[in-house]
């Protein structure tokens, strides 16, 4: 069992999630199953199946988060510093080509969010990323094709 560093917000969201599914969502499909039961027939009642399946999703994703939180190592980001990209490194890079600038800041997968610019350390740009320094060139395999980029900077802070 391998763990993973995520941060005091993130372990949060993931225990909001958890209890809704335990305290909210389960509740209610063990109630929509006792309905359908009282139907009669199982074998050829929809409203049975269909509610089981969905059980069968919200189990699976309720061992999921608790597998997660179990695995969890909370890290304080606003205590971490460096010139090295590692977790919670918000890096600011440049495309060779384009010259287009964007910036990505390197948290769990349990935290990723593109459109805030939140991307896993463990996908494809958080590993190359992993490890270089400011001025550093590192090729990244997008769908597009390998893109070269230079890191312009490498800072840790707060991230909400």
């Amino acid at each position: 069992m391998q763990s993973f560093k995520i941060t005091r917000a993130g372990y949060n969201r993931i225990q909001k999630e958890l209890n809704h599914l335990i305290d909210v969502e389960r509740p209610e499909i063990i109630k929509a199953i006792a309905e359908a039961r009282d139907l009669g027939d199982l074998s050829e009642n929809a409203e049975y199946h269909s509610a089981k399946e969905i059980q069968g999703l919200v189990e699976s994703k309720i061992n999921t988060l608790s597998d997660a939180l179990a695995r969890s190592e909370v890290i304080d980001i606003s205590k971490l510093s460096g010139k090295v990209v590692d977790f919670g490194a918000t890096v600011t890079i440049e495309d060779q080509d384009t010259e287009k600038k964007k910036t990505y800041t390197l948290l769990s997968e349990f935290e990723s969010d593109l459109d805030k610019g939140i991307i896993s350390i463990t996908s494809p740009v958080g590993q190359a990323l992993v490890g270089k320094e400011k001025g550093d060139e590192v090729e990244i395999k997008t769908p597009g094709g390998v893109k070269d980029y230079e890191i312009l900077e490498v800072e840790y802070k707060k991230v909400n």
